[in-house]
């Protein structure tokens, strides 16, 4: 099942929030459970990112078909890598 708009608005405003640990990839797992969440550091994501935020790059994934891949389009998207960024406070 595709990310819907109002699924969006909730991830950007909770990304949005300048929190720089754990916290954010937690909370959409409990928000989210039908997403598929992935974790990485943002040097490990060579794509352009869906959008930027204070600690994280969001990037959508489409698993529609055989193999996931990251999408640019929120229509197909499936589930969400969130790339934390080293950012000195």
């Amino acid at each position: 099942m595709a990310l819907t708009a109002e699924e969006l608005i909730e991830i950007e405003r909770l990304l949005a929030a300048d929190v720089p640990d754990a916290g954010p990839f937690i909370e959409l797992r409990r928000r989210f459970p039908q997403l598929a969440c992935v974790r990485c550091d943002a040097s490990d994501v060579a794509d352009r990112p869906f959008r930027q935020f204070p600690h994280f790059d969001l990037h959508l994934l489409d698993g529609s078909d055989h193999c996931v891949q990251i999408t640019a389009d929120p229509g197909r998207a499936t589930g969400v890598v969130l790339a934390k960024r080293n950012v000195a406070r």
